[in-house]
């Protein structure tokens, strides 16, 4: 699989869905944006534990994305780290095409290890455990 970030695409970002938080997310976020980790959640943060994710503002898919880009990109979540190694994308065919369909980087660039790819999808798996695994405890 090839991948490689075109410079100034969003496209990731605007697609529909929720951007789950793992506790790691939340401490690395709140402290980028000088909040306590219960303001954070007070003021950014959805869900329930195991399925926190960030509230959707009316009008786009993440408070935090802005027309060029992502307002905490240094800090953002892994599930958006991670894009587009997600386990769902790199086990089924019929993902990766859905996501190359949005994403202009997919097929781009260079030839990623599937090793390096299997490492941060298991990273995913490891770190939001009560989404891809509904009845982990």
């Amino acid at each position: 699989m090839r991948f490689q970030c075109q410079p100034g695409c969003i496209r990731c970002c605007e697609q529909p869905g929720h951007i789950y938080l793992s506790p790691a997310d939340i401490a690395r976020i709140s402290g980028h944006l000088i909040l306590t980790q219960a303001e954070f959640r007070r003021q950014y943060v959805c869900g329930v534990k195991g399925r926190e994710r960030l509230r959707k503002p009316r009008a786009k898919q993440c408070p935090f994305l802005l027309s060029d880009g992502c307002g905490i990109h240094t800090v953002k979540p892994l599930q958006c780290k991670a894009f587009p190694f997600w386990p769902e994308i790199l086990d089924k065919a019929s993902e990766r095409r859905d996501a190359a369909a949005y994403c202009p980087g997919l097929g781009k660039g260079p030839l990623v290890n599937i090793r390096v790819a299997r490492r941060v999808a298991n990273q995913v798996l490891r770190e939001y455990p009560e989404v891809y695994q509904p009845d982990a405890e």
